[in-house]
């Protein structure tokens, strides 16, 4: 078992990094509307320049076991963070000087940095919950969360004084270097101790398996990855287009589209933020379904509601739902024998493949039909995930309790 005071110190850096990914995520999400008018680009136009992010992030995610494997957990955040930043100063530039050519290639970037860094704090999270034998995940994706609202509340502040872009983003840069350093410090390689040892620390269990997707050769964690692809769409929509959808297809104003898009950030900090809570109360099983109906829910009202006021209420709703069904996979991933760090970083592949590159393709629909009615397919993706979960075997999270110890 994980000494307490040590895995404190583990959590805390751990969290600390996922606010500063969501800090970086939502203050480039924020700015969108700005950054498609300082680059004069259609709808169109932006989900073919939101794809630059999405090719990045898919060759860091696949690349990210390999790296994780030679670097270990705390050098590929590193790494991540350092590509992640840099990729964000290249869009503050690009955003400056009105070039698709370097925004596109700040997305790249930041893409790759993202993929390395999620991964890594994924595998190393899964590691320390798998110790510790509680709950972790869910609070962790709460501290991206908590950071992208955050992230929202600075861009809106910087959207209505008409800071710009430019120096809103580096700005964001300088303070995220800054923060990154002590934490990934503090990270001590866990998930390199798991694997050398086996998942559950029996010897002849070694080895991180190769590619990370030969993890999906077992068909249960083949469903959790599904399951993760439909709910993380959900959450990759809003994160790429909300403020834009509020704009366009409700005629709110730049600043009140972001405002709105803090509201989701909002349901989505308090649903994971709590979710430890929940898991001590209801089966993740039951969670999980909850899950996909709720965020469908509150998908269906945005697209057809007539009132501005309700399809803002909903995003609440759509944020609620949207919240713990990536998390709760990538706990159900970590759970079994054997390579749990490859378990979770194929499920994590799967879900940042529906963030990362279905919301840019929703932008083609958007196009034609307009952004709300291109939520359709994300209402769909909730459906065909409630629908996987009675393929579930029901597994209550089983949790070892720790007196009340931070």
């Amino acid at each position: 078992m994980l000494e307490e005071k040590k895995a404190r110190t583990l959590r805390a850096a751990l969290f600390g990094l996922f606010v500063v990914i969501g800090v970086a995520t939502s203050t480039w999400v924020t700015r969108t509307p700005a950054l498609r008018d300082a680059l004069q680009a259609s709808t169109e136009q932006m989900g073919m320049i939101l794809f630059g992010f999405s090719l990045g992030s898919m060759a860091g995610i696949l690349s990210s076991n390999w790296l994780v494997d030679r670097l270990h957990a705390r050098r590929a955040m590193v790494a991540g963070m350092a590509a992640n930043l840099t990729g964000l100063a290249l869009l503050a530039v690009g955003g400056g000087m009105a070039s698709v050519t370097v925004v596109v290639l700040g997305f790249m970037l930041f893409g790759v940095g993202m993929g390395w860094a999620d991964i890594a704090v994924n595998v190393e999270g899964g590691a320390i919950e798998k110790l510790q034998q509680r709950p972790l995940m869910t609070t962790l994706h709460g501290c991206f969360s908590l950071g992208a609202m955050l992230g929202a509340m600075l861009g809106t502040l910087m959207a209505w004084l008409q800071v710009p872009v430019m120096h809103h983003l580096l700005g964001v840069v300088v303070v995220g270097g800054v923060l990154t350093a002590p934490l990934v410090r503090r990270v001590e390689n866990l998930s390199a101790v798991k694997a050398a040892v086996g998942g559950d620390g029996d010897a002849g269990d070694a080895g991180h398996g190769g590619f990370v997707l030969n993890a999906f050769k077992d068909p249960r964690v083949l469903l959790i990855g599904l399951f993760a692809l439909g709910l993380a769409l959900t959450e990759g929509a809003a994160h790429d287009w909300l403020p834009l959808l509020m704009v366009d297809g409700y005629q709110f104003s730049n600043a009140q589209g972001t405002l709105i898009y803090m509201l989701f950030t909002l349901g989505v900090t308090v649903a994971r933020l709590g979710g430890q809570w929940l898991l001590q109360r209801f089966t993740r099983l039951a969670l999980m379904r909850a899950s996909a109906v709720l965020a469908g829910s509150g998908l269906l009202v945005v697209v057809f509601a007539q009132s501005p006021a309700l399809g803002a209420i909903a995003v609440v709703l759509w944020g609620l739902g949207a919240a713990l069904g990536f998390p709760l996979a990538l706990s159900a991933a970590a759970e079994g024998q054997g390579n749990s760090a490859q378990r979770v970083g194929a499920v994590a592949s799967l879900g940042y493949v529906a963030i990362l590159v279905g919301p840019p393709a929703l932008g083609f629909v958007g196009e034609v039909w307009g952004l709300r009615l291109a939520m359709l397919p994300v209402v769909a993706a909730c459906c065909a995930a409630l629908v996987l979960t009675w393929y579930f075997k029901p597994q209550p999270l089983k949790l070892r309790t720790i007196a009340n110890k931070g």
